[in-house]
């Protein structure tokens, strides 16, 4: 049992207090059920603890650390029938939130439930953020707790300034870190074989060459 979930139950105002709980939640529920109706293919957006969150146009360097990781996942996992990568467009579903991470995995189970006209996708196995000054505090908070509380297999944080790759995996019910480097390989514990130079996230030429190694 939580510590919070303790101080509620040793509350006397326990039914007060639960009664508050749903009608803000009911209502948390309705802003998000007119999110769904609203939001448009032509906007980044995310529901977070009750806000929608609209994102601002990324510099060309983020757009393309996202690029090269998803281009290159994207031919490892389609040639081996691994899953399906997705990029920053799908809508993960989580229990309370609503995100759309720069670069997502889903295993064959949850790659099984996507169809042609899915706009929700499940929540993924494998997770990649790319950082920016206006996201990290979101990245490395909310996002961290609810993908490490809610089943996502591993998460990558990638940080474009100093060219570093964090990766977390579970353990015990937490994530921790497991890697963080700006040089040697990084290898995916939820993408089976996977393994990229951690160079190719940041440099054409490097990225190139993974390439064509994975499409030899």
């Amino acid at each position: 049992m939580s510590r919070a979930v303790a101080e509620l139950l040793a509350d006397p105002l326990l039914p007060e207090r639960l009664s508050e709980l749903r009608q803000a939640f009911d209502t948390e529920q309705q802003q998000r059920e007119r999110f769904y109706e609203e939001i448009t293919e032509q906007e980044k957006a995310e529901f977070i603890n009750g806000e929608v969150v609209m994102h601002s146009p990324a510099r060309d360097k983020h757009t393309a650390i996202r690029h090269r990781l998803e281009r290159a996942m994207s031919i490892f996992c389609d040639s081996r029938a691994l899953g399906s990568v997705r990029g920053e467009k799908a809508l993960c579903v989580f229990p309370r939130n609503d995100y759309e991470p720069d670069v997502v995995f889903f295993g064959p189970a949850k790659a099984a439930l996507i169809e042609p006209d899915t706009l929700r996708f499940p929540i993924p196995d494998f997770i990649c953020e790319v950082l920016s000054e206006s996201t990290e505090p979101r990245d490395r908070g909310v996002k961290f707790r609810d993908f490490e509380a809610h089943g996502v297999g591993e998460y990558w944080l990638i940080d474009p300034e100093q060219e570093i790759v964090e990766q977390y995996l579970p353990r015990e019910g937490r994530y921790v870190l497991a890697l963080m480097s700006g040089s040697g390989e990084v290898a995916s514990a939820v993408v089976p074989g996977f393994r990229i130079p951690i160079r190719a996230l940041f440099d054409d030429a490097e990225n190139l060459q993974l390439l064509r190694t994975l499409l030899a």
